[in-house]
């Protein structure tokens, strides 16, 4: 019974693992740099996707852990960002933590 107990607890720590790791991709958006909003340790870009959805992107030199990784976007850029994503009722925000590519 000890050995089925320990089994099913590796099968469900390997699941929650994997299911993990596949949504990393889904913190990703690519886009436009469509305008851009100077702050405080950086700036909040908006950028509108290949979907047609639009995004505000918080870009600081903090979220993306020191000043060798922070880059200054420009409007007009193709860009590629990770970082965590949220809703609020009428806009999508993403707390970009990497750029990923910036055309």
């Amino acid at each position: 019974m000890k050995k089925l107990i320990r089994f099913l607890a590796v099968l469900t720590l390997l699941t929650f693992v994997i299911s993990c790791a596949c949504m990393k991709d889904k913190n990703t958006i690519s886009g436009k740099v469509e305008s851009i909003e100077k702050g405080k340790d950086g700036y909040t870009a908006k950028i509108n996707t290949n979907k047609n959805e639009v995004y505000f992107a918080t870009i600081s030199i903090v979220n993306l852990g020191g000043p060798q990784n922070f880059k200054q976007l420009k409007v007009g850029e193709e860009v590629s960002l990770k970082g965590e994503i949220w809703k609020t009722d009428t806009e999508k925000h993403i707390k970009v933590k990497e750029i990923v590519s910036v055309k």
